[in-house]
C-alpha cells in the first residue's frame, strides 16, 4: 500500500502594494521568506514521498534466497559438492593403495633381481667347476689315452706302425715265465735280433723302427 504524503497548498499570494518595488524594484522581505518556506516545503515533501515508496519497494519485493529455483539450485550445488568431496576422497584412498602396490611392487622387483643375480652368480660358479672338471677329465682322457699308446701287452708289435719307436720298461716285476724278443721285422719270428727270459725284476728293451716286439707273460710294457 503506498505511503504518499501531499505537499500542503501554499497560500495565494497576497497583493503587494503598490510601490517601486511592485513593479520591478527589490521584492518586499515578506514576499521573499513566503518563497523560501514554500521551496521549503516542497522539497521537504518529495523526500517523504521518495522514502515511502522506496520503504514500499523494500517490502514488497521477494527474498530471491526463499524461492524454489533458489532452493533447489542450492540443494543441487550441495550435491555436486559433495559428490566432489566423495571422489576427492576416494581418489586419494585409491592414490594411497597405488602408492602402496608400487612399493609392494618395486620390493618384489628388487627381491627377484636379488634371486636372479645370486643365481646367476651361481650358475656362473657351476660352470666354472664343470669347465675345471671337464679340462681335467681331458687331461686324464688324453693321459689314459697317451699311455695306452704308449704302452705294450702281450702280442707281437710291428714297430713304427703297431707302437712307436723307444725304450720300454716293464710296468711291474715280471715272473719266471716273462719272454722276450726283438724280431727282424717281417721276418714272421725266424730272424731273432735279440730275446730273454728275465726271470725277475723290471726289464727294459729298445726298440727300432722296422722291428718287431714280442712279449710273452711279462705283463705291460710302458714307453719312457
Amino acid at each position: 500500500m503506498e505511503n504518499r504524503t501531499s505537499p500542503p497548498p501554499t497560500d495565494p499570494m497576497p497583493p503587494v502594494k503598490g510601490g517601486p518595488a511592485a513593479k520591478g524594484g527589490t521584492p518586499a522581505k515578506g514576499a521573499s521568506r513566503r518563497t523560501w518556506k514554500r521551496k521549503a516545503l516542497a522539497g521537504g515533501a518529495a523526500a517523504v514521498v521518495l522514502l515511502g515508496a522506496g520503504t514500499w519497494f523494500g517490502t514488497t519485493l521477494p527474498d530471491p534466497t526463499a524461492s524454489d529455483a533458489y532452493v533447489q539450485l542450492a540443494q543441487g550445488k550441495a550435491g555436486v559438492d559433495e559428490a566432489l568431496s566423495n571422489s576427492r576422497a576416494a581418489y586419494r584412498t585409491l592414490d594411497g593403495k597405488y602408492a602402496t602396490l608400487q612399493s609392494e611392487i618395486k620390493g618384489r622387483e628388487d627381491a627377484v633381481a636379488e634371486r636372479e643375480s645370486a643365481v646367476g652368480a651361481a650358475e656362473k660358479k657351476v660352470a666354472e667347476a664343470e669347465a675345471a672338471v671337464k679340462k681335467r677329465e681331458d687331461a686324464v682322457t688324453g693321459a689314459e689315452k697317451a699311455k695306452a699308446k704308449n704302452t705294450i701287452g702281450e702280442g707281437t708289435w710291428a714297430v713304427g706302425r703297431d707302437i712307436a719307436p723307444g725304450t720300454y720298461v716293464s710296468a711291474a716285476a715280471v715272473s719266471s715265465d716273462c719272454y722276450w724278443a726283438i724280431l727282424a721285422g717281417g721276418s714272421n719270428g725266424s730272424d731273432i735280433i735279440e730275446n730273454d727270459i728275465p726271470g725277475g725284476g723290471r726289464p727294459s728293451v729298445t726298440l727300432s723302427a722296422g722291428q718287431d716286439f714280442k712279449t710273452s707273460s711279462c705283463g705291460t710294457w710302458t714307453k719312457q
